[in-house]
């Protein structure tokens, strides 16, 4: 929600140019201001400056941006909390065959958590993010909605269908009626902040650029990259691999195996140590299951709900019919979509309203 003028804001300051921004606005627009970022991770970098958010570069990026506005700032250990709630899942996910979304993780469990609840304690009336995406409340429920971002091209929405009402009510994205990302960085260079021309975070952010996700999973869980068989749909033995964790469901390269048309994984079965692998055919579904389902912007239903359903980032949402029973969602496309991947996000919007979303079983 829009805080009142003049009131105490905290603005989580990631180090990246949107959050920088954001204090500015903030503090332009006449909001005590108060800027907090999160230490969660100290391994090392190839280059820090270029480091991914909350690392030890961008926590000293968050500082000079906040010098410059001249704006009180604190940093927060939540290493611990950080590697309990989301490293800790990311390769247990792995180990069990699935492909985790780590940052859709970070936002429900501790940026809007562990960070509202700091925000709440340091007497600011919200927390402030850089984050592409709006809130409004429904004049007929009453529920705060969220919704796709003004700029679709930055949209985070997808990220952040976790939140819950209380979340909602206490956090403000100024970034979610800017058009495109070109705009916020002609304001950060118009505020002169030391950021205004920092490249996008791509990478997890605890994962070295060195050896990538495969070498942390490595050095966390060497068992994950054990030889085990490589197999066809139908059973056909076609070789050896060596790590589940070197395989996400839709992967082509990496295979290391041909039979005189392109094969992708179709499905890994850890327990069994062994992938398998078949057709592009082979990888669409018209049925997506969600055990966990979360609603969050409209009151739980039983009905089914015609909506756009998206089970990746970069997805274009797709017509499906929502049905949730128990708890438990099923989302019939009305075509079939590809690579279904378990451990991902499948997320659901009626217009520019997030309904809700859940982790693929």
């Amino acid at each position: 929600m829009t805080p009142k003028r003049g009131a105490p804001v905290c603005v989580a300051m990631s180090g990246g140019v949107d959050s920088a921004v954001v204090a500015y606005l903030l503090k332009k627009r006449g909001y005590d201001v108060v800027g907090i970022t999160m230490q969660i991770w100290q391994e090392s970098q190839r280059d820090p400056r270029h480091a991914g958010c909350c690392s030890l570069g961008a926590v000293e990026d968050a500082r000079r941006s906040a010098r410059m506005l001249d704006i009180p700032h604190y940093v927060i250990n939540f290493k611990d909390q950080f590697k309990q709630t989301v490293i800790d899942e990311f390769v247990r996910e792995y180990a069990a065959g699935r492909t985790p979304n780590p940052c859709v993780t970070c936002n429900k469990k501790v940026k809007f958590e562990a960070m509202l609840q700091k925000s709440q304690e340091l007497g600011c009336e919200a927390l402030a993010t850089g984050h592409y995406a709006r809130l409004r409340r429904d004049p007929k429920t009453g529920l705060m909605r969220l919704m796709r971002a003004r700029g679709i091209a930055k949209d985070q929405s997808y990220v952040l269908y976790g939140f819950t009402q209380a979340q909602m009510e206490g956090c403000y994205f100024p970034l979610g009626e800017m058009p495109d990302k070109a705009e916020t960085r002609r304001l950060a260079r118009e505020a002169g902040l030391p950021v205004a021309d920092k490249p996008d975070s791509q990478e997890i952010c605890f994962v070295s650029e060195a050896g990538g996700y495969r070498e942390f999973l490595r050095k966390s869980r060497p068992d994950m990259f054990e030889e085990g068989e490589l197999i066809t749909v139908g059973g056909e033995r076609l070789g050896t691999h060596q790590g589940v964790a070197d395989f996400t469901v839709g992967q082509r390269r990496g295979l290391g195996v041909a039979k005189g048309k392109p094969l992708y994984v179709i499905e890994i079965q850890p327990d069994q140590n062994r992938v398998v692998v078949g057709t592009d055919e082979d990888l669409k579904l018209t049925h997506v299951r969600v055990p966990a389902w979360h609603w969050t912007s409209v009151a739980p239903t039983n009905e089914p709900l015609r909506v756009q359903a998206k089970i990746r980032y970069n997805m274009a949402p797709q017509p499906a019919t929502l049905r949730v029973e128990d708890g438990t969602a099923t989302l019939t496309f009305d075509q079939p979509v590809r690579a279904v991947t378990p451990g991902q996000i499948a997320v659901a919007y009626r217009g520019e309203t997030v309904i809700g979303g859940g982790n693929i079983e």
